[in-house]
């Protein structure tokens, strides 16, 4: 096989420890490196000192991010592979370490790399999908409001159409503080409500 990348690194990424391989026509070399930022800084340095120009990752979950981010400011190609797509290449032995296996695929062009969006589209992404979860649990308390309503016989959501509007809110107030006169807690209501 024709190799195409000359100085390739391969990284097996796990969630404490990070195995590297850098792969050159004079050899190899293999070391392991922790998750923590000041090890990465390390890995990071190992790799730009060994002049890497191509670096392919294999990683579960989210633990290749950090890995990514650090690239990625600095130029450094990088590829993000599926671990089911290294699986399938036919050849390996079963005594090369994963790392190593990588570095060998991507020194002859044969990993395809997954998506990765740039930075600022991770970033709004993140960013979105928080957004999104902190809307879907405010409408898991207002269901949570509306259940123990209902247990307690406060028909409060067959008149108002938002129990979580700002009349409802107030008459909830009245009510937490001990008002059950309905009249009372109906003069709570404004605008449209009324």
């Amino acid at each position: 096989m024709d190799v195409i990348i000359e100085r390739a690194c391969g990284l097996d990424v796990h969630k404490d420890n990070i195995t590297a391989c850098i792969m050159t026509s004079e050899g190899k070399e293999i070391q392991t490196f922790s998750t923590k930022t000041v090890f990465l800084l390390k890995l990071l340095d190992w790799i730009k000192e060994n002049n890497c120009t191509h670096v392919a990752i294999e990683s579960t979950s989210v633990y290749w991010k950090p890995i990514v981010n650090l690239l990625e400011s600095e130029g450094i190609e990088f590829l993000v592979v599926n671990a089911q797509h290294m699986k399938a290449l036919p050849g390996r032995k079963t005594d090369v370490k994963d790392a190593e296996w990588i570095a060998q695929l991507l020194r002859h062009g044969l990993l395809k790399a997954s998506f990765i969006p740039d930075r600022n589209q991770r970033e709004l992404r993140e960013l979105v999908r928080y957004r999104r979860s902190i809307i879907e649990e405010r409408a898991r308390q207002d269901n949570r409001i509306q259940k123990v309503l209902e247990g307690a016989n406060i028909k409060l959501g067959s008149v108002v159409s938002d129990i979580m509007g700002v009349s409802s809110k107030d008459m909830l107030r009245a009510i937490a503080n001990g008002e059950d006169d309905p009249e009372k807690l109906a003069n709570f209501a404004r605008r449209t409500t009324k």
